[in-house]
């Protein structure tokens, strides 16, 4: 090989190399600094008394929990007791369980190892680290800031967390369970509509479009339509609802509709659910279509408005052969006898 071919093939891999050197110090500057030591390892965790929880998943609405005193509870532990309850971004009870396992995952998250990872913008938005992405969680006991976490993606070295006060420095945290830091304001509300013991039910009465369905029980139950006897009566069509209302729970809120928006202020059924002995008395209102398949209901005691499905609102609104055997189901009326 001639001279001047030596001189470009050296000027060639003298330029690869100088480009190699570049990609490798550019590399080097996105990793970061060393990984600390486990003795520097940031605490992630709150401590079990915490009394208020902020949550904000990334651009969607800030939810915050806080512990109030419960008046209706008796005392505990010789203190007043009390109960979560939700503040932001409506105020409302909340199911009391669904915070109790945020509660005890919050204790157990721990920092399992240092990230290597200079945080620029780009990073952050990769590593979903941002304001836009990541799950701020903030936690306090009275006025003390026990967390102040930002949990971004999850990987095989467990999620990247960055904490507050070291802004600059990525984490690996196992213990993380993102589902129940991630829900929707109404997963953690309390969707409780109607809760009895349905073995303990005396009677029911239905009013709707259709007449008054009345159903009572003795040794079995027995049942009238605008008050003559259903013929071909089925006991087991009234257990099915009692069964499909002992623990009602909501499919979702109506907060800021009115009453004549959700056709609560007419409803187009009413049902009432009374226990032996005095033991319980329950009202339910139902309205007018929410979505393809829920209705808008209401307990009359109470001014929250609830989405329920379509197998509770059809007990309510349907005629008197929801409640009658097969051979009946033709049937016009309770008054008309079977076509055959």
């Amino acid at each position: 090989m001639s001279r001047d071919k030596l001189i470009i093939v050296g000027v060639v891999v003298l330029g690869l190399l100088g480009f190699l050197v570049v990609q490798q110090a550019k590399r080097d500057e996105a990793m970061g600094q060393p990984a600390a030591p486990a003795a520097d390892f940031p605490a992630i965790s709150a401590p079990e008394d915490i009394d208020k929880i902020s949550l904000k998943n990334g651009d969607k609405a800030e939810i915050v929990l806080e512990k109030v005193p419960d008046s209706t509870a008796p005392p505990a532990d010789g203190g007043t007791a009390s109960t979560w309850e939700m503040s932001q971004p409506l105020k409302a009870s909340v199911n009391q369980q669904a915070v109790k396992d945020l509660v005890a995952n919050l204790k157990e998250i721990k920092v399992d190892s240092a990230v290597n990872l200079k945080l620029d913008d780009d990073v952050k938005k990769e590593k979903q680290l941002d304001a836009a992405h990541a799950v701020h969680v903030t936690a306090w006991k009275g006025s003390d800031k026990k967390v102040d976490d930002f949990f971004g993606k999850s990987g095989t070295a467990g999620q990247l967390v960055i904490v507050a006060s070291k802004p600059d420095h990525v984490w690996a945290a196992k213990g993380y369970s993102g589902y129940l830091y991630t829900k929707e304001p109404k997963d953690f509300r309390d969707k409780e509509v109607l809760k009895f013991d349905d073995a303990n039910a005396s009677g029911v009465t239905i009013t709707n479009a259709h007449g008054v369905l009345s159903f009572t029980k003795g040794d079995k139950w027995a049942g009238t339509f605008d008050k003559k006897p259903i013929p071909r009566f089925d006991e087991e069509k009234v257990k099915d609802m009692l069964r499909a209302y002992k623990a009602l729970s909501a499919e979702d809120f109506g907060d800021g509709k009115s009453l004549a928006e959700t056709g609560l202020d007419k409803p187009d059924a009413r049902v009432t659910i009374e226990l032996k002995d005095g033991a319980g008395k329950y009202d339910l209102i139902v309205g007018r279509g929410a979505s393809a398949t829920n209705r808008w209901a209401k307990r009359p005691d109470g001014d929250t408005i609830y989405q329920i499905g379509s197998y509770a609102s059809d007990y309510a609104l349907s005629d008197v052969a929801k409640y009658q055997s097969a051979a009946d189901a033709g049937a016009a009326d309770a008054g008309k006898p079977a076509k055959h």
